[in-house]
């Protein structure tokens, strides 16, 4: 389990540059992936031009994906803070979240198709008999 939450501003370093990102070694067992949209305010052509292996950087924590694992971090968050000490909430506050429409933390499964495929067969064959379209 990670010790990292969202809002956070950590400290690591670049292992690795890709066209869409940047991998970030946070610590011995946990790495991050800033987005080249990420890494600062505007159209960056190449993450190249702002980030080289071996940089240290502070980042802030923008998602942590609850299944993976996988942590999100933006090198332009830091960029927007002013130049003194910030809280973790105050971070918090300033960057884009990451907002899920779906109802994944209900545990549903396949329940709710199997409580209406009767319905839905009954209705439909109905309707195919009567010549009824949608």
């Amino acid at each position: 389990m990670s010790n990292y939450r969202i809002g956070m501003q950590v400290h690591g370093h670049v292992t690795g540059i890709q066209p869409y990102g940047a991998f970030v070694t946070l610590d011995a067992d946990h790495q991050g992936l800033i987005h080249i949209s990420e890494c600062h305010e505007g159209y960056v052509k190449s993450i190249a031009d702002y980030l080289k292996v071996g940089q240290a950087v502070d980042v802030v924590v923008l998602d942590i994906d609850e299944y993976t694992g996988k942590i999100s971090l933006s090198l332009r968050c830091v960029e927007q803070q002013p130049h003194h000490t910030t809280s973790d909430l105050e971070i918090y506050k300033t960057f884009r979240h990451k907002h899920f429409w779906t109802n994944r933390h209900i545990h549903a499964g396949f329940e709710p198709i199997a409580k209406n495929m009767d319905s839905w067969m009954t209705d439909s064959i109905r309707r195919i008999e009567v010549g009824e379209h949608k």
